[in-house]
């Protein structure tokens, strides 16, 4: 992606609009999940899904595909419950 860069202000209620061109260029469509953070000074935007595929993305780094966290996770809990 190219650099883009545009004025926008800011309402006295903190809400800025995404200008159009950036939108189609992020793929971001209205009622998009958001997750926003500061950065190194700046302000990132990120669709949600954006973010979990790169949570995935490190998690494969550390965890083989042949193992299911999710199941893993089930069983802790199913077995904390037993001992309750």
């Amino acid at each position: 992606m190219s650099m883009m860069s545009e004025r926008v202000l800011m309402n006295e209620q903190g809400r800025i609009v995404i200008p159009a061109a950036y939108r189609r260029v992020l793929g971001l469509v209205g009622g998009d999940e958001l997750v926003i953070r500061v950065e190194n000074g700046s302000l990132r935007i990120q669709r949600i899904e954006d973010v979990v595929a790169e949570a995935q993305q490190i998690v494969s780094r550390y965890v083989a595909d042949t193992r299911s966290l999710v199941d893993e996770l089930i069983d802790e809990r199913r077995k904390a419950a037993e001992a309750e």
